[in-house]
């Protein structure tokens, strides 16, 4: 066990042909696993630091940036979820991590995040599943929320953001819109455009239903009772067919994982340190 705190260290990897860009917060405690974190649609791995803040020191924090977004470099060829999950397995291990570590998914990122740790379930030792769903069969958004969710527009135009912000992510966005501005542009690196529709074409079609029940860690589903882009009512469906599934409702929208980050992170903490 060391005693304090690592500083954060970014750098590009190549795995499997791809690079990389990672970013490791070394832990105090080397007994803690080490969370992995898996970003949303067209998110860069800055936008996850006020949950990496917000988490404790003892615990080592991995996140990356998918190809194309931040500062990974766009693929050569599209990807599938179950073709880049061995990469990101690859990636834990040229960072030395080749011991189970927890991992966090949030909204796109849990769709990667259940095929993780179906593929490769000797590698992860629990799971949180935040904002998130099923895939192609879950009870959709709204129709309009949905086509804003078809460019990523939000990630490149902060005005735009604000005025969007309420009707897709709801919650305390409703009330003071400037907040999602903040937190999807402050310090984010924005790929190239065609990074964002890789990210989506990866997932179309997709589903986790079939394979739900091959999930046989410990799994948290985390969801907001007021989410337009995922209905809480899939977050019940999840935490019902999932072997070890609970359920963690809050009040709020899709991004409080990030914009709530002081509430939530206790939660998770809680259910990995059991």
């Amino acid at each position: 066990m060391s005693s304090t705190s690592s500083p954060e260290v970014v750098r590009s990897l190549t795995v499997q042909g791809r690079t990389i860009r990672t970013a490791v917060r070394r832990g105090t405690d080397d007994d803690v696993p080490p969370l992995l974190l898996m970003n949303g649609i067209g998110a860069s791995l800055e936008v996850l630091q006020p949950l990496v803040d917000a988490l404790d020191p003892r615990r080592t924090v991995v996140r990356f940036d998918v190809p194309g977004v931040g500062g990974s470099p766009r693929p050569v060829v599209p990807y599938v979820l179950s073709t880049l999950s061995p990469v990101v397995a690859g990636l834990l291990s040229k960072l030395g991590y080749d011991d189970p570590v927890d991992v966090l998914g949030l909204s796109w990122g849990g769709g990667l995040a259940q095929h993780f740790a179906v593929q490769h379930r000797r590698r992860c030792r629990k799971l949180v599943l935040a904002a998130t769903a099923t895939g192609s069969l879950m009870v959709p958004a709204h129709p309009r929320v949905l086509a804003r969710m078809l460019t990523p527009r939000r990630h490149r135009d902060p005005d735009y953001a604000r005025r969007i912000a309420g009707d897709i992510y709801g919650g305390t966005m409703r009330t003071e819109p400037e907040r999602a501005a903040a937190a999807l542009h402050a310090n984010t690196r924005v790929g190239p455009r065609r990074g964002y529709y890789y990210q989506l074409a990866s997932s179309a079609g997709w589903s986790s239903l079939p394979f739900l029940r091959l999930i046989r860690q410990p799994t948290l589903v985390v969801a907001g009772d007021d989410d337009p882009i995922i209905p809480v009512v899939n977050a019940r469906v999840m935490a019902r067919l999932l072997p070890q599934g609970r359920l963690h409702v809050y009040r709020g929208g899709h991004i409080a994982l990030i914009t709530e980050a002081a509430e939530l992170a206790p939660v998770i903490e809680r259910f990995l340190d059991e």
